[in-house]
């Protein structure tokens, strides 16, 4: 049989775009498909009242990575937007990450030693009522980490309405580190770059799209493309690991979001693009105002309106769209029996975030991708690597202050 593509690729967002992009740059033939009506999977924008919304919610590009930052910004530029988030916790701000800002805001007027000293000693106070035995739960963990004031006003609450469990029956390793900064410095990442494209997320997507046949509203499970080997040599999957088996082994859990967008009639509602809520007594972890990725300085202005979303995150359920990975016991050994059966699979490819059930940051998604062509040409060589997506280890978990 004659075959029209090298390559059946199963979900448009960054991972099966990035792959696409650089196979066709290869000269192999993909055909993109994707059950939404839409394509750019979570990272897809809007344009409501000439401001580009987030429809899945906030998301920032950042990296260390100058080859990740110099491709992606070879597709579409990328602006200057720097991630400072604030923390509202019953009426009163405070600057996030948690750096000198954010310790005279809670403590006073304090210099970095003043400073470093009142959360030694929570720490200390933390640490001695543990009687020498390891954290047990994420609120033990976080308590040695930074303290009592930091983690009851900007971590506890937040942190129980996005797991929706309390923090004491979470698990410990879910805050590895808390960053402190002893410094004036609200820049929330380390990284040496970051933006948003310039113009939005869809700029991307279809700069890496192009070359590829493309077609949305086609569910892989209940389509012709199911047979894929009729219609392609290979397939690139990026949907949920257990749905490709059929859940035979079960069905792994997922934490998801839910927005509430709504247009202001005010050209600036909250003068920051990230507002978290860190309270039980406001339902939504975070409000995004939209404008202010790509707006800056006097543009914010010239735009009479604002569009904002609230974020609510739940259990989720089928139907829902699927977010974050929980991982916990049982679904970290499900999921790799799941891995188990994806490494059989001959012509397969696994990646991202669904696929592999592993939280990721998009820069680590096209690092990713990068690497399996940095190989030398031949469709052989980039599924050999494929075994790397699949290496021992739990991956990362979104952190307890961004949940993207």
């Amino acid at each position: 049989m004659n075959k029209k593509y090298d390559y059946l690729i199963v979900g448009s967002g960054l991972f099966g775009a990035t792959f696409a992009h650089l196979a066709t740059r290869r000269g192999k033939r993909c055909l993109v498909i994707d059950r939404r009506p839409h394509l750019g999977g979570n990272i897809r924008c809007e344009c409501v009242e000439g401001i580009n919304v987030h429809l899945y919610g906030a998301h920032i590009f950042h990296t260390d990575n100058r080859e990740v930052w110099e491709f992606v910004n070879a597709i579409t530029e990328f602006n200057r937007y720097t991630n400072c988030p604030v923390a509202n916790y019953k009426g009163r701000l405070y600057n996030l990450p948690f750096n000198m800002n954010t310790f005279c805001q809670m403590w006073g007027p304090l210099t970095p030693a003043e400073a470093r000293g009142k959360i030694e000693e929570q720490r200390r106070e933390a640490v001695e009522a543990l009687g020498g035995r390891a954290p047990q739960n994420l609120e033990e963990q976080a308590l040695t980490l930074v303290g009592n004031d930091i983690y009851r006003t900007l971590i506890q609450e937040y942190t129980e309405k996005q797991w929706g469990r309390r923090c004491t029956d979470l698990p410990a390793f879910i805050i590895r580190r808390l960053p402190v900064r002893f410094v004036f410095d609200n820049n929330y990442f380390n990284d040496r770059y970051q933006g948003i494209p310039v113009g939005g997320y869809n700029r991307l997507v279809e700069g890496l799209l192009a070359g590829s046949d493309c077609r949305t509203g086609v569910d892989f499970f209940h389509s012709d493309y199911r047979d894929w080997r009729r219609h392609a040599d290979r397939l690139v999957y990026t949907g949920p690991l257990d749905e490709y088996f059929g859940f035979r082994l079960g069905r792994l859990d997922w934490r998801t979001v839910s927005f509430r967008t709504r247009v202001e009639e005010t050209p600036n509602y909250q003068g920051n693009a990230v507002v978290n809520y860190t309270s039980h007594d406001v339902p939504y972890t975070r409000v995004i105002e939209h404008k202010h990725f790509e707006c800056f300085g006097p543009e914010v202005d010239a735009c009479p309106r604002t569009v904002v979303s609230e974020e609510y995150p739940a259990e989720y359920k089928p139907g829902m769209e699927p977010y974050y990975p929980v991982n916990d016991e049982r679904n970290n050994a499900l999921a790799d029996a799941y891995r188990a059966l994806a490494a059989r699979e001959q012509g397969v490819l696994f990646g991202g975030r669904l696929a592999e059930y592993r939280y990721y940051d998009m820069a680590p998604v096209v690092e990713k991708v990068l690497a399996l062509f940095a190989a030398p040409a031949g469709e052989e060589s980039v599924f050999a690597a494929e075994e790397s997506l699949f290496a021992a280890g739990e991956g990362p978990v979104p952190p307890a202050g961004e949940g993207q």
